[in-house]
């Protein structure tokens, strides 16, 4: 049996929501021998957003770019860029964690939070950010988790300090735990 050589590639879709667009979109990559491996899709205020990491048989990159013109002419933008497979082996070593923040909602949470772990080699490999109102006020609530992988060597205590200094210069909560490494693959 001959195997098939796959490409990863990551697709974004945004556009107007509407019913029946995930599998729209998910039908375009299924009859062009792809699969979803990874998907993030939320409406964020009247949009919908598409995040995917999809595996597709090598040489089909075009194609799949064609078959959406459709969408592209329903006023939907698309980026197809293909991706390294190699995440794993790069980042051998490098240790996960959770960081979970809550607090009264105010500009530059998101932005502090990423600036301390940036100065220190941190990268994010998820994150997830909300803002809810509080039952009793009605006051803006801000939660972020963040699933983030720490170079070998770096030291926990220094790096969590800094974040939770951080945390006090903004007024919010934060916490850090030891994620496993399935987590990563959950994603």
């Amino acid at each position: 049996m001959i195997k098939t050589m796959h490409m990863n590639i990551v697709l974004t879709l945004t556009g107007p929501d509407r019913v029946g667009l995930v599998e729209a979109v998910t039908k375009v990559v299924l009859d062009r021998g792809g699969n979803v491996e990874t998907s993030r899709m939320a409406r964020l205020g009247g949009a919908f957003a598409i995040l995917m990491l999809a595996s597709l048989p090598a040489g089909q990159l075009a194609e799949l770019e064609r078959a959406f013109d459709e969408l592209i002419g329903q006023g939907y933008k698309l980026t197809l860029s293909e991706t390294e497979q190699a995440h794993v082996e790069r980042y051998a070593g490098w240790q996960p964690f959770q960081i979970e923040v809550h607090g009264a909602d105010h500009e530059g949470i998101i932005h502090h939070v990423a600036q301390s772990l940036a100065e220190r080699g941190i990268t994010i490999e998820s994150m997830d950010t909300a803002t809810t109102s509080a039952a009793m006020s009605g006051d803006a609530l801000f939660s972020m988790t963040a699933l983030v992988l720490a170079p070998p060597g770096l030291v926990r205590d220094d790096w969590e300090t800094a974040l939770q200094r951080v945390g006090r210069e903004v007024n919010v909560d934060i916490s850090v735990t030891a994620a496993t490494p399935n987590a990563l693959r959950a994603r």
